[in-house]
């Protein structure tokens, strides 16, 4: 039994056994066992070299017991147990290999020979091995099956599945998107106005902002945030992205977008437009420019329509 296995292939077969089996029992979370528990490699290894020593001693075992009996001792251990043969030479692999590809024996090449001859040298009349054989038919029908589904059915090619796919990926993407809440940015952005996410920006706000524009944003470093002028705009777009990306260059407040989330931005910028309009108790002076949203008219541009009308 142990010349059918060959030790090239049984010592690698119950090593990797061995493996196997400490990764399925030692728990050692997401790495391997052995880069967890040092003791791994080292039985590892100490069982290779039981395994060797053990081939070793066996083989050796073998040979003297061999050297030392009769002839019709060995013919008739031969035939048992077939221990001074290659697994080539076993009966098992003869048979297998002979149904395999209907080979003939030196003896039996007789039969096979060709009438004609070319400078001395006659052909054999072989058949073609099953396994060829079979492959050959097999691809024949697989080619058949394949024409017919593709080509004359209208089944789905490599094309067609293709778009499938990816049609079905964008619409899991697009739907992905609408839950996604830190997808928004400065282009998406509108302003929030449920009492949980104004009360999430308010303490952003006092975490973060009041050092600059005070706790009611009036301003004091920063500039006022409850008056309609406004440095870089005063909407949510422009306030999102001034938060995100910061102030003016040299002067303005740093950018926040690597402390912050992108949601945890579009809170913050929800609550502060909420303080617009309030009343501070220091209001610092109003800076930049008047902001109007777009589509709005101010007060100011009120009376002069009217008066036009009137003339």
């Amino acid at each position: 039994m142990r010349k059918l296995i060959p030790v090239y292939v049984r010592i690698p077969l119950i090593m990797t056994i061995a493996y196997f089996a400490m990764e399925y029992f030692i728990d050692s979370g997401d790495k391997p066992a052995f880069m967890v528990y040092p003791a791994v490699p080292i039985f590892l290894g100490a069982l290779l070299l039981v395994l060797i020593a053990l081939e070793v001693v066996f083989n050796a075992f073998e040979n003297i017991t061999y050297s030392i009996m009769t002839e019709e001792q060995r013919k008739e251990y031969d035939k048992k147990n077939e221990v001074n043969l290659d697994f080539t030479q076993s009966a098992w692999y003869k048979k297998t290999m002979k149904a395999l590809t209907k080979s003939k024996s030196i003896e039996e090449e007789g039969e096979l020979l060709l009438d004609h001859e070319y400078d001395g040298i006659r052909e054999l009349d072989n058949v073609l091995p099953p396994w060829w054989t079979s492959l050959f038919w097999g691809c024949i029908i697989f080619g058949i099956g394949y024409l017919g589904y593709y080509h004359l059915f209208g089944g789905e090619d490599q094309i067609a599945e293709y778009e499938r796919k990816n049609s079905e990926a964008l619409l899991a993407i697009e739907e992905w998107k609408k839950t996604a809440t830190d997808l928004v940015d400065a282009s998406n952005v509108v302003a929030m106005t449920d009492d949980s996410n104004l009360a999430a920006g308010k303490n952003i706000y006092m975490e973060r902002c009041v050092a600059c524009h005070l706790a009611d944003g009036g301003g004091s470093i920063g500039p006022n945030l409850t008056d309609d002028y406004w440095i870089l705009g005063g909407g949510i777009k422009e306030i999102f992205h001034t938060i995100s990306e910061g102030g003016r260059d040299g002067k303005g407040m740093i950018p926040w977008k690597s402390e912050l989330k992108p949601s945890e931005i579009q809170q913050v910028a929800s609550y502060i437009l909420t303080l617009k309009g309030t009343t501070p108790a220091v209001a610092k002076e109003a800076e930049g420019d008047l902001w109007v949203e777009e589509g709005a008219e101010t007060a100011e541009t009120e009376p002069e329509a009217v008066l036009e009308e009137t003339n």
